[in-house]
């Protein structure tokens, strides 16, 4: 038997991985980490493939909720109660917050999310996602107080 095909697979494959940017190789990362966030914290209301769940949790898939990535950002940590506007249809679900998600894990699955229904290719660095966290909490905090 030759060894021959195998040896040219992971030829292949290392070649590919070579290829690669850094920056690439950062992404996948994220969307593969991301993924097992989103099913472990979002599908199982927003379905595997984004389409929501009926009149009673509304899509991610084309939603024009994605137009502002910071509101998304904070949505997910902090979670939202009262009624909520997506792609023209009226929802009044709360979301639960997921402050157990560290900021990495939501970088992650913001990625994953706009990358899979946002048009996006790229990645939504932890480093961009912790500033917008902390403002999220400082005005949040700030609203409590009044």
């Amino acid at each position: 038997m030759s060894i021959l095909p195998s040896l040219l697979a992971v030829l292949a494959c290392v070649c590919f991985v070579s290829c690669q940017s850094e920056e690439e190789i950062k992404r996948e990362r994220y969307i593969t980490e991301g993924i097992l966030v989103y099913k472990g914290n979002c599908a199982n209301c927003h379905q595997t493939k984004g389409q929501g769940l009926a009149a009673l949790y509304p899509p991610i898939a084309k939603s024009d909720y994605l137009v502002n990535k910071n509101k998304v950002i904070c949505l997910i940590r902090y979670g939202q109660q009262g009624k909520i506007r997506v792609n023209g249809k009226q929802y009044n679900r709360p979301m639960p917050a997921h402050p157990q998600l560290s900021d990495l894990e939501i970088a992650e699955v913001v990625t994953y999310i706009y990358n899979q229904w946002g048009g996006e290719k790229k990645v939504t660095d932890v480093k961009s996602v912790a500033p917008v966290l902390e403002q999220c909490r400082t005005e949040l905090s700030n609203a409590t107080m009044k």
